[in-house]
């Protein structure tokens, strides 16, 4: 298809493109940001500055360009200076290059009447992030109900607690599903209560916050019909200039899913540890063998899924470091880089939310327990002894092991509890 942008867009692929991440790589973003367009153009209608024909046109481009078709007609460079400047003119171009030229519709005078780069690339972010936010959520619900699951299964069989590396108190081999299960409840809140915040937008606040430059008749009119485009409750923010300057939602966010990858990450190095094996590790857990775990080894089931989303949070690691460190360096009254914190937190979401899903289905929903390597793990020799802590107190008991080894105390407390239980 032959490019219908214009000189703006093309001055920012051959001035700005560098780092090969692409606007049409974020169709969440594009549709967000069409839809805004389109609620622009009904608003200047309504306010009496766009005529109807101009607007029916633009609003039946900006639906239109949806399409998959027309992906690689927003070919610009996320990372670029100027705060968005060139998605922001990208999207003005190709909207008014796909209408009819005999209404000579120009990219800025209408399709970007009213508006700036920032409260345009603000507003069209926080909706494609609410929008991905509906996808992950669901995944980690159906991550959590798994893990649901499995703590059922894994409730009637004892093994052992291990702390620093050593053994410790018998448990049940399900505490740490329990553990997990905790954790995620409290993050599917957490992340739910984010998707609400993000519904404060700065539409009509143009550059800064202040306004300037958009009519009154336009700034009363741009939140309802953009929430009735979208479906979202959105809200025009009280704090214009703030949200200008600060865009510190972004970050908690960013916090909010490097802790959830980092807490995904933490259970996924436990199932290599849990299953490592199968005659020289762990081996309590057994995990499902997806594909080869080795080019070299017959046989060898490597931990490939769990060790996929360890890297995930590395890479969502990297992105969370470059988020924060963009908040402290809005000067003065605008925050240039929140497009590039968006971005970045945009590619986290779509990287957790697939590799959440894939860690359930290809490796989680298979896990099984080792019960008879639990069993004998729960008879180990320190839950022995912390079993036997109260009737002769810790430190007798360690002036026994210190002086007859670890191997011939727990011997003779065994014979004791035998004699016991007879």
């Amino acid at each position: 298809m032959e490019p219908i942008y214009g000189e703006q867009t093309r001055l920012t692929l051959e001035h700005m493109s560098f780092s090969g991440v692409r606007l049409y790589d974020f169709p969440a973003y594009i549709q967000a940001a069409l839809e805004l367009k389109h609620a622009c153009a009904v608003a200047n209608r309504k306010a009496g500055q766009l005529s109807l024909e101009k607007q029916e046109a633009i609003s039946a481009a900006c639906r239109a360009l949806t399409m998959p078709e027309y992906r690689e007609q927003f070919p610009v460079d996320v990372f670029h200076g100027g705060g968005g400047i060139g998605i922001n003119m990208n999207l003005n171009e190709v909207i008014a290059g796909f209408c009819d030229p005999a209404l000579s519709i120009h990219p800025v005078d209408d399709v970007n009447l009213n508006q700036s780069t920032a409260d345009i690339c603000h507003t069209a972010l926080h909706i494609a992030l609410i929008r991905m936010l509906r996808e992950l959520i669901p995944a980690v619900q159906a991550f959590r109900d798994t893990v649901e699951e499995k703590e059922k299964d894994f409730y009637g069989v004892m093994t052992v607690a291990r702390t620093c590396w050593q053994d410790g108190l018998q448990v049940s081999a399900s505490a740490e599903m329990t553990g997990l299960k905790g954790v995620l409840d409290r993050f599917l809140s957490i992340l739910k209560e984010a998707s609400l915040d993000l519904c404060e937008v700065n539409i009509g606040g143009t550059v800064i916050g202040s306004g300037t430059g958009a009519s009154e008749a336009y700034r009363r009119t741009i939140t309802g019909v953009l929430r009735n485009i979208t479906g979202l409750t959105l809200v025009q923010t009280e704090h214009p200039y703030e949200v200008a300057q600060y865009p510190e939602n972004l970050t908690r966010l960013s916090s909010d899913i490097y802790g959830l990858a980092s807490v995904l990450s933490k259970f996924a190095k436990d199932i290599r540890i849990m299953s490592s094996g199968p005659e020289t590790g762990l081996m309590e857990w057994k995990i499902p063998a997806v594909q080869a775990g080795s080019s070299f080894f017959p046989g060898k089931v490597n931990p490939v899924i769990p060790e996929m989303m360890i890297q995930c949070e590395l890479l969502i690691s990297s992105n969370h470091f470059v988020i924060q460190q963009a908040l402290s360096m809005g000067e003065m009254h605008l925050n240039v880089w929140e497009e590039m914190m968006g971005f970045l937190l945009m590619k986290n979401l779509q990287r957790l939310t697939r590799a959440v899903t894939l860690f359930r289905e290809n490796c989680l929903e298979g896990l099984k327990l080792n019960e008879e390597v639990c069993q004998r793990d729960a008879y180990a020799g320190i839950p022995l002894l912390v079993a036997f802590k109260e009737k002769y107190g810790y430190e007798r008991l360690s002036a026994m092991v210190k002086k007859k080894g670890l191997t011939q105390v727990v011997r003779q407390l065994k014979q004791e509890r035998n004699a016991d239980e007879q």
